[in-house]
Formats: structure tokens, sequence, C-alpha cells
């Protein structure tokens, strides 16, 4: 007890597949961490239409997977606290985390944020979110229906939903700023060879057009010629990368340049009891799988160091 506060041994911040595979691991070597998360048990697997390359399953949506791992947590008697965590702090040896609800402390910390979908901070994005331009296809597709739609983005999101999408709308404009893709061959030949998918290449979005209410279409230019262009779409799907959710570190000097945070081979950062898992973490590869990975290097690491501290 802290002045009578409540002292976690172990608050995982995040109940993606990160948090929620660490606090597996940690409940398997009987430490019981509390879980905190704005947002339902999934992440971002909540908005995936289909998975295809996470072992055991030749294809599952997102969120029945996510929902798979959320009952395996729930069995497991581990408790999922809902509130957004706006700033983590030490003294001493315990962890404050303020959050919009009660703060709450602990003596170990994971984050498990993740990341959240970039912006194209163009002329109508702001206005017209949740009026024709969303960042969820799964959520949102199905509004579409028989309309054409603008995608923009050249990974592997943009062209998976780019797909996704031509299950509804009647047609999709692919707008990428190059020639090249940065995905996966076998998605590139699929949206080439799909009839309802169109290329807008050399091409980047100048502004979403709506009429007060709803989007009416997108401005584009070609970065090659200069050249405008309307496309005549009631929807914009912008799928042009994410930026991690790490405001909460600020002033742990814990995060590289862009905001991503660095950390061991035991997911520890340079502040002792602080680990960070996940798609938040600087890496070259953020996928699901990797994202199980760190949780369970944190959670046996977690588990390790909490003996260590009680003898």
């Amino acid at each position: 007890m802290l002045n009578n506060k409540v002292i976690h041994p172990v608050l995982i911040i995040g109940a993606g597949p990160a948090g929620m595979t660490a606090a597996i691991y940690l409940k398997r070597a009987n430490v019981t961490p509390v879980i905190v998360d704005k947002d339902a048990p999934g992440g971002k697997l909540n908005i995936t239409q289909k998975v295809e390359n996470y072992p055991g399953y030749t294809s599952i949506s997102g969120p029945d997977l996510a929902f798979k791992m959320f009952e395996q947590v729930r069995e497991l008697g581990i408790n999922i606290d809902y509130a957004d965590v706006k700033k983590i702090s030490k003294d001493g040896d315990i962890f404050k985390i303020e959050t919009t609800e009660e703060p709450l402390y602990a003596e170990t910390v994971i984050v498990a944020t993740g990341t959240a979908e970039r912006k194209l901070k163009i002329p109508g994005e702001a206005r017209y979110t949740n009026k024709g331009v969303s960042y969820c296809a799964v959520c949102d597709g199905s509004l579409y229906k028989d309309r054409p739609i603008a995608v923009i983005g050249g990974g592997n999101s943009a062209l998976e939903e780019s797909l996704f999408l031509t299950k509804f709308v009647a047609k999709v404009y692919l707008v990428h700023r190059r020639q090249g893709f940065r995905a996966d061959d076998m998605l590139v030949s699929q949206v080439k060879e799909n009839p309802l998918i169109e290329l807008v290449l050399d091409a980047i979005p100048v502004e979403v057009l709506g009429d007060g209410t709803k989007v009416t279409g997108l401005s584009t230019k070609n970065v090659l010629t200069g050249e405008d262009r309307i496309l005549k779409v009631d929807a914009v799907f912008p799928f042009v990368g994410s930026d991690a959710q790490s405001d909460m570190l600020e002033g742990l000097d814990v995060k590289d340049d862009k905001g991503y945070v660095l950390v061991d081979e035991n997911m520890e950062t340079k502040i002792s009891g602080l680990y960070s898992i996940g798609d938040i973490n600087a890496k070259v590869l953020r996928q699901i799988t990797t994202a199980t990975a760190d949780g369970s290097i944190a959670g046996i690491a977690v588990s390790k160091r909490l003996r260590t501290l009680k003898k």
C-alpha cells in the first residue's frame, strides 16, 4: 500500500495481442497482472478484416482472433480495466499511472499501446471524418454499398483493405504516390487483377471535397506532371502508416526521434521496471506474431524480476 493506495505488482497498458500475451505468461508464472485499455480488447485486430498469416489459422477474422485471446485472458481470471492512460512517472521504486479515471500504482509497468493510424493532414480530412473519411474499412465499408470510394496508400494495409472493400462498393480508386508498392507481391497481383480497383499512381491526395455534410470527392495531383484530377467518390479511406501511441511516456527519455520505444532483449527500457512491447517499439517488423513474441518475452522477464525483488 502507498498512502492507502493499492500497488499492483504488474500493470499492463494495452489489451492488444502483445498485452494479452504478456498477461497470459505472467499468470502462468503465478503473477496476476491488471490490464488497462481505453478500447475493447484486441487492439487493431478489431479493425482487421482477415488474418491469414497467424500460425494455427489458415484464415480468421481479426475480431474473432481478438475474442479468442480475450477468452483465454478472462478464463485465467485477469481483469481488464477501462481508462485512457495519460502519463507515466516513477517515484522511487513505484510507478504512478495517471488516467482519465483514478490514478494507478504499480511496481512494474508494461506498455503495449501500439500505434494509431496516421492522418493525411489535408484540407477536408478532419471536417469529414466519420462523414465519409474513415480509417476502418471493416467498420464502415458496408455503408458504401454500390458506391465509389477512394483508398490512399501503397502498403499491405491499403491493398488488403482495397480488396476487402470490393465486396461492397461499386469502384475503388487506389491512390498511391509512386508506381511501386510496399506490399506483398501476392497482394499486388490480386489488386492489379481486380476489375473493381482502378490504380491512380504517381498521385497524392490534395483535398477531401464535400457538401458540408458528407464527402463528395477527392482532389488529387500527379507528382510527375502536376495534373489535377478530381475523383468523384462518396468515401475516403486513408491507410498511410501509423504513429506510436507513446505520449504517456513523455519526459522519460525512452523513445527514439519517431516516438517509438527503445528496449533491450528483455523488452525493458533503460528505466528499471518499465517494459514496452508490440508495435509501439522501435523494430523492423510489426505483425501479430511479433507482438505476441514481445509479450511472451516481457511476461517471462517480469516474472523473474518480481521473484528477484522478493528475495
